[in-house]
Parts: C-alpha cells; sequence; structure tokens
C-alpha cells in the first residue's frame, strides 16, 4: 500500500521542466498573481488522474494530508481527486442512504474543508467542490444545517473559499435545484476579483442550461445594473446573438 511519500516521489520524478514553464505562466504565479509563489512539476491532468486511479480505492485517508499540504500543486490536486473518487463512490444511488456511507461521505466531506485553502488556484477548486461539496448537497448528512456550512465559506475572507461556495452549485444545478445558484450568486454578485466574477457567471449559465433559461432571465432583470461585464458576458455566452446583444446594451 503507497504512502504520501511514495506517490510524491513518484509524482517528482515525472516532473516536466518545459511544461512546468507553461503551467507557472498559465496559472499566474508571478509576484502579485492570485497564484503567487505556487510551485508546479509540469505534469498534465490526465497523468495525475492515472496516479489517482492507480491508489484511490485503498489509500489510507490519514496520508492524505500530507498530499494536500504539499508544495507542488499537482500532489495537492492529486490529494484532491483521491477524495473526489472516495466521495464519488460513496454517492452511488445504492449507497445513498446507507447509514455508514453517510457517516464516511460526512467524515470526507470534514477532511475536505479543513484542507479547503489548500485548493488554492481554480482548477483545484473546479475539480473538487462540485464533486464533493455539490454531491453532499443533494445527500442525506448527519451534519446539521447545510447552508450554514456553504455560508460559512461564501462569507469567509478566503477567495478559494468563497470560489468553493460558488462552483460547488455546478453540480446542485446539473440535479435540477437551483437554488444554491441563486443563492450564492446573490451573494457574490458584487465580488471585486475577476475569478469570482467568472464563477459567478458560469454557474448561471449552467443553472440557466441545466435548470431553466427563464430562471436566468429572471435573475438578469433583477441584478444586471449591479453585476460586472465580466460576470454578465459568462452567464449569457450560450444566448444566441441576438439576445446575447440585448442584455450587453440593458447593461
Amino acid at each position: 500500500m503507497k504512502t504520501a511519500q511514495d506517490i510524491i516521489l513518484q509524482m517528482e520524478q515525472m516532473r516536466n521542466d518545459k511544461q512546468r514553464k507553461v503551467l507557472m505562466g498559465f496559472f499566474k504565479t508571478a509576484p502579485g498573481q492570485y497564484g503567487e509563489g505556487d510551485e508546479f512539476l509540469g505534469i498534465k491532468v490526465p497523468q495525475t488522474r492515472s496516479v489517482v486511479k492507480s491508489v484511490a480505492r485503498d489509500f489510507p485517508l490519514s496520508e492524505v494530508p500530507e498530499l494536500l499540504l504539499s508544495k507542488w500543486h499537482e500532489v495537492r490536486l492529486c490529494g484532491f481527486l483521491i477524495l473526489v473518487w472516495r466521495f464519488e463512490f460513496l454517492s452511488t444511488t445504492r449507497l445513498a442512504s446507507d447509514e455508514d456511507a453517510i457517516h464516511q461521505r460526512d467524515s470526507l466531506l470534514q477532511l475536505y474543508l479543513r484542507y479547503a485553502k489548500q485548493a488554492n488556484n481554480w482548477d483545484l477548486v473546479d475539480l473538487s467542490a462540485p464533486k464533493i461539496l455539490g454531491n453532499w448537497l443533494l445527500l442525506p448528512t448527519h451534519l446539521g444545517d447545510k447552508i450554514k456550512l456553504v455560508d460559512r465559506l461564501a462569507f469567509s475572507d478566503n477567495l478559494w473559499c468563497q470560489r468553493i461556495s460558488m462552483v460547488c452549485s455546478w453540480k446542485t444545478s446539473q440535479q435540477g435545484d437551483p437554488s444554491w445558484c441563486l443563492r450564492y450568486a446573490e451573494i457574490h454578485l458584487h465580488h471585486p476579483h475577476d475569478l469570482m466574477q467568472k464563477a459567478v457567471g458560469w454557474m448561471l449559465r449552467e443553472m440557466g442550461k441545466r435548470v431553466s433559461l427563464d430562471l436566468l432571465r429572471d435573475f438578469l432583470r433583477q441584478h444586471i445594473h449591479e453585476m460586472s461585464r465580466t460576470t454578465l458576458r459568462y452567464a449569457i455566452e450560450k444566448m444566441d446573438e441576438d439576445e446575447r446583444r440585448y442584455w450587453m446594451k440593458k447593461d
């Protein structure tokens, strides 16, 4: 059975310096940028997923924090994707209401939230939040008020926790529930950071596509004059050209 150190060593041996430079530019790691100081090995996501697939079933959860605390971006991603694999395994229809599965999912979510700030770039959030927190919102739990739990993320002072609270609604919208998207889109509507403005618009667009375009239009009519142009552009991206032009003129 592999340990965190085994995985870290394996991934360090996969290092690609040419790809590393590309990723460090793409994920804005220069001084003053949102990913400042993040370190990359230069491993592509499919390669990381292959590592996860080889260990996820039996990897000790007690070893996951060491991955999440790694300086390497891809190692942290590996840790989060192990949690995703485990959570999805426990979220099948057969296990949805199973008491042992409920307790295990709750424990996985608590572990995820304990290290949420380690998801300190948009890809780490986007590849984990919908499949862990988003899934959890749709399933039975013993952790109490779901809204209060997500609100703690939304009203934290950490950009990545805030993004988790917004992006987790991708999963709930996919399952036909618009309430989470609409709640956190309103909470984050005036967020000054470009990454949050994009996330709000993206989730509104997904809600409109998956649940109701009329609900999206209602939200736009109510908030069109207070949302950023970035949020608006993302929200209407999949509308036809005439409707996009209509909403941009109203703004």
